[in-house]
């Protein structure tokens, strides 16, 4: 024996509530959603900045340059033997204090 109909036409408000619950998630979501956004876009952005290490040590030589003391004196000779073209560099031993500053910066030993 075949029974048909047996909730008389009862499944449509089960659909219904189906659609609705449905609905109202999608709802919820959306909200939640839009709350997220709306929390990220208040929140203040930090910025940061990171230096490395030797950037940190060209920093530190370079207030310690400022700091330094000027020989106004010594600065002003040099200046006029380099204008009267008197001034002579020993490439030998501008090479070795080069050599000698890379180390002290970059932390190298001779």
């Amino acid at each position: 024996m075949t029974v048909n109909n047996v909730n008389n036409g009862n499944q449509k408000p089960q659909l219904e509530n189906q659609r609705l619950n449905q609905q109202q998630a999608q709802n919820q979501t959306a909200a939640q959603s839009t709350a997220k956004q709306a929390q990220a876009a208040a929140a203040p952005r930090q910025d940061s900045v990171s230096l490395t290490q030797s950037a940190q040590q060209l920093s530190q030589v370079q207030k310690k340059s400022t700091d330094a003391p000027v020989n106004q004196e010594k600065v002003d000779k040099l200046k006029k033997a380099i204008q009267n073209g008197e001034y002579r560099v020993n490439p030998d031993v501008l090479a070795q204090k080069i050599s000698t500053l890379e180390a002290q910066i970059f932390g190298i030993k001779d």
